[in-house]
């Protein structure tokens, strides 16, 4: 087909723009952060996996979301180290349809197990006698399996719809990784169907996800206030503060950098680059260490794994 010939072998990333010589010195704070994130959730897993007192709904789905975060790193880790040390540039076209598709994967991943984990902090506040029966292990794994299923088969099309698209404009990325809504910047085609596909794929999950969440904690709210004594109020919102925290750390970029990509065009190139690793390093660097700080039973977990 002559499609091939508007097939670009390679795409080339972009490091940090404007700092192309000390890159030395921005390698030692993503290094650090990749270091952090893969460490800390790996260590969630470990100490929820040795500790059978943790094998609750509230950790298993921690558990999760230490998966899905350890996901996005792995993803991003490999081309934006290479470009970083090496700088290397180079990504194979095959390469970067892969990448977009992990790192998306895992993101929306992320997104759901923060929906599900605002659902269990309602049932646990809500219906606190019939928790247990309500999150048994099955549902829970089923919930998961939910998860993994809604990612990856509204992620297959995506670099499917791609691979149908003439590339002969500019072959250079705008990150250090690739993303969907910089992918359906460079082709020289109508790319109408990929953009509204992406904008479903949005809706469908980080949309709903979000709003879901909104649900969950006007009725979280509306159940604490019905509680008679205040320390019993607040003992309940305790335990809802490192998920808010959490969801707060990962939508907020996420809302940010989408802005950027809708209404950013003419944004300085370093804004969209920090927007979108803020948005794919920062949450699983920050996830681990709040979990970490606000929950006795992991710090507990932690400190037996060290002894």
């Amino acid at each position: 087909s002559n499609n091939s010939f508007f097939r670009p072998s390679t795409f080339l990333l972009t490091g940090m723009p404007g700092m192309e010589g000390g890159n030395m010195w921005i390698a030692i704070p993503f290094c650090s952060m990749y270091v952090i994130s893969i460490l800390g959730n790996s260590t969630i897993l470990l100490v929820i996996k040795a500790d059978h007192s943790l094998h609750k709904p509230m950790y298993l789905f921690l558990s999760m979301l230490a998966v899905a975060e350890l996901g996005v790193s792995l993803s991003t880790l490999p081309t934006v180290l290479s470009v970083l040390l090496f700088d290397s540039r180079e990504i194979g076209f095959d390469a970067c349809l892969a990448q977009m598709f992990f790192i998306h994967c895992f993101s929306i991943m992320d997104s759901g197990v923060l929906w599900a984990m605002a659902f269990d902090r309602f049932v646990a506040i809500y219906n606190p006698l019939q928790y247990a029966s309500v999150l048994t292990n099955t549902r829970i794994g089923l919930i998961g399996l939910g998860l993994v299923v809604r990612s990856v088969s509204l992620l297959i099309p995506l670099p499917i719809l791609l691979t149908r698209l003439p590339f002969c404009r500019s072959r250079v990325l705008a990150h250090s990784f690739c993303l969907h809504p910089n992918l359906i910047q460079l082709p020289c085609a109508d790319v109408q169907v990929n953009s509204m596909y992406g904008l479903f794929v949005l809706l469908a999950t980080f949309g709903l996800d979000s709003l879901f969440i909104v649900l969950s904690y006007v009725m979280i709210i509306k159940t604490v206030l019905s509680i008679a004594s205040k320390e019993e109020r607040l003992k309940a919102l305790n335990t809802c503060v490192s998920h808010i925290c959490a969801v707060l750390i990962y939508y907020i970029p996420m809302i940010g950098l989408s802005m950027v990509y809708r209404f950013g065009r003419h944004a300085p190139p370093l804004i969209h680059v920090l927007m979108a690793n803020i948005y794919l390093l920062v949450p699983p660097v920050l996830n681990p260490v709040i979990y970490s700080m606000k929950t006795k039973q992991i710090r507990r977990g932690i400190c037996k794994l060290l002894n």
